[in-house]
């Protein structure tokens, strides 16, 4: 497993950050016109830049201290993305409905929470292994559980229910959350540009999403 710090990347500079999801897909052309496309990646991986955040020199401060603690690129970490960290859809409050995770079968105990896209035509549906510790509530057949019910491991997603409370066959087991996206840097290097920085350039920060 890649080393990694359950850490949050300071949120006052994640606010104004930019990036998303990035796929890799083989195109041919034929002579014809027509195409044959071809998914490389079965899931999505989140590329972002941290700088349009950093607009002092406390917070470049914040962010060079922060680096070097992670050693570059070695160690992972949490970010919070402002466009896409809740189960719920745009605007919509949370709740343990939000999202379906499994169904039971009267034996399996552990479920892997999951946030899915779309759904008329191809939904994608992604591992969320990053929740934010306090925020997983969880319903089985539509009712809402209490928190003693199950367990939610914070650094994997998983949600385990206790002796006593296993979903029963057939029982739709849903959850909503909060959740950050596990990152690294994408480079060794931190140019720092003060001259530049004092006359508004703003330094790179590339951050890629890790699977963990």
């Amino acid at each position: 497993m890649p080393a990694f710090h359950e850490i949050l990347f300071p949120l006052d500079i994640a606010l104004k950050s930019a990036g998303g999801p990035e796929r890799r897909t083989e195109v041919v052309t034929f002579g014809s016109g027509r195409e044959a496309r071809n998914a490389r990646w079965a899931h999505s991986r989140r590329r972002y830049d941290a700088g349009y955040g950093v607009k002092s020199l406390q917070a470049l401060q914040a962010v060079v201290a922060f680096f070097e603690e992670r050693r570059g690129q070695l160690y992972g970490f949490r970010w919070r993305d402002r466009l896409d960290h809740s189960s719920a859809a745009a605007g919509a409050p949370l709740s343990p409905l939000d999202q379906g995770i499994g169904t039971g079968d009267g034996a399996t105990a552990t479920f892997q929470l999951v946030k899915t896209y779309g759904a008329g035509f191809a939904p994608y549906a992604r591992e969320i292994a990053k929740p934010v510790d306090g925020s997983v509530r969880v319903a089985v057949g539509g009712s809402e559980l209490a928190g003693t019910a199950f367990n939610c491991d914070a650094a994997t997603g998983r949600v385990t229910f206790v002796s006593g409370h296993i979903p029963a066959a057939g029982a739709a087991i849903t959850a909503g959350f909060l959740f950050d996206v596990p990152v690294r840097f994408d480079t060794d290097y931190l140019e720092v540009d003060l001259s530049a920085f004092a006359a508004g350039a703003i330094p790179k920060i590339p951050l890629v999403e890790i699977k963990v």
